[in-house]
């Protein structure tokens, strides 16, 4: 048996009630909700389980032969949408594998395929989410290949990189050192864009594993993407703010901490929601393969420029603080001057009166 999995995977920027969507399309399409069928409850914990949406499958050809793909997609409620394009064939060995991959190495000839996937989900979920919109060229992909039985026939790095090259010994190595295995008849080898799973059970829960790590890294990398933005524009608002006469900039100043904490509490709030997405517990096996996934995407990468962004964020926002409590204080002080120097001016005519 040998399967090959073609994820894309997109954000449309805001969160997505599940349930409800669940019951808006229950009438007229085939969904169900994720779930991890060979371990205990406990050792896999989703809170909110994305929704699975079956749709058509579509026809490939690739060097003047058909390749049909089955399609699944799936809604997740932190906002991201992945698609997944199947090709699957119980007879075919590992060779065959090697072949179709480096037909397909970097899904080439996917794209136009996905696009069209991606507007037809967007006509179906449209009407039930609000301000619903995509970038079609943000998203993360991935590629996974299973086999039912290890096979040294074929080199994985080549399988994994897509080429057929003569591969540097580090690269090699790079590549390799992220393999685990949990018998001695199952493999995992797992690398920045694609994975090789041999396993004599369908490995579905390890290749959901890997769809969850990737769409983690993919919000890292949009509210990275946003926050670049927010902080680009709260440059330019202080720039701006910083020409203004000391009224009104005080004014602009509080407009700007009031957009920072809007957008500080907005992202901390998403950035809780992405890492606790899936949190694997009990099952070490599982707990290993999620964490290499996470470390070989570069999720730490992300996650801590996310952070310091934030930080960013929050130190403008406690200077800005600060400098308008200094013009407070400035304020303050010249309508104390002021009330002073009219108490002094009224007491000194007071005194010109009763002097006449």
């Amino acid at each position: 048996m040998i399967a090959l999995r073609f994820y894309r995977i997109y954000d449309i920027g805001r969160e997505i009630d599940l349930d409800w969507l669940e019951k808006a399309l229950a009438q007229n399409y085939f969904t169900a909700r994720t779930s991890f069928v060979r371990v205990k409850p406990k050792s896999i914990m989703i809170e909110d389980p994305p929704l699975m949406i079956q749709m058509h499958p579509i026809r490939v050809e690739r060097d003047g032969r058909p390749f049909e793909f089955s399609v699944l997609a799936r809604v997740y409620d932190i906002g991201a949408i992945s698609f997944c394009f199947i090709y699957e064939t119980p007879d075919a060995d590992i060779s065959r594998l090697e072949e179709i991959a480096f037909l397909f190495a970097g899904q080439e000839g996917l794209s136009e395929f996905y696009v069209q996937y991606l507007k037809t989900l967007g006509e179906i979920i449209r009407p039930h989410i609000r301000n619903f919109a995509i970038d079609p060229d943000f998203y993360e992909d991935y590629s996974v290949y299973v086999t039912d039985k290890r096979d040294d026939s074929i080199d994985p790095v080549a399988l994994l990189l897509g080429e057929k090259t003569n591969i540097a010994p580090q690269m090699r190595e790079e590549i390799i050192k992220n393999s685990l295995s949990y018998t001695t008849d199952d493999l995992a080898i797992l690398s920045w864009d694609s994975a090789l799973l041999c396993n004599p059970e369908n490995p579905t829960d390890l290749i959901d594993l890997i769809e969850f790590a990737n769409v983690q890294v993919l919000e890292l990398r949009y509210y990275d993407r946003e926050l670049a933005r927010e902080m680009e524009k709260m440059y330019d608002d202080i720039e701006h703010a910083d020409q203004m006469s000391p009224f009104f900039r005080s004014r602009q100043y509080h407009a700007i901490m009031a957009k920072l904490m809007e957008t500080s509490a907005e992202i901390s709030e998403i950035i809780e929601k992405v890492d606790n997405l899936i949190k694997v517990t009990e099952d070490v096996y599982y707990a290993r393969v999620y964490a290499t996934a996470l470390k070989v995407l570069r999720s730490g990468q992300w996650s801590e420029s996310v952070s310091r962004k934030m930080r960013v964020i929050k130190e403008n926002y406690s200077m800005l603080s600060d400098e308008v409590r200094i013009q407070h204080s400035n304020s303050l002080e010249w309508i104390i001057i002021i009330l002073i120097a009219l108490e002094f001016g009224l007491a000194i005519w007071q005194a010109l009166l009763m002097v006449r």
